[in-house]
């Protein structure tokens, strides 16, 4: 049981982190892997709840390979990063 409470308190806390944008590839990876540990090894309180944990610890995955937005901390704090494709700009 404390071990089940501190997989929730951590992914509260993680979510609270990506909601307003701080630390996102960090604080994603840690979800990702924190739901996906919740769904392989932790019994989950009904039957076929582990599913959603596996679709949270994707979403959160791609979360950390997408990086932050342009409304996020991590943008304010370290700047907004854009890659242009072919060296063209869609802006002229």
């Amino acid at each position: 049981m404390p071990l089940r409470l501190a997989f929730r308190l951590l992914a509260v806390l993680a979510g609270i982190l990506l909601l307003i944008g701080l630390w996102t590839p960090v604080v994603a990876a840690v979800v990702a892997v924190a739901e996906a540990w919740i769904g392989f090894s932790l019994r989950p309180l009904h039957p076929g709840d582990e599913w959603v944990h596996f679709l949270l610890a994707i979403l959160a995955g791609s979360v950390a390979m997408l990086g932050p937005g342009a409304w996020s901390m991590d943008a304010h704090l370290f700047g907004r990063k854009r890659f242009e494709i072919n060296g063209r700009s869609r802006h002229k």
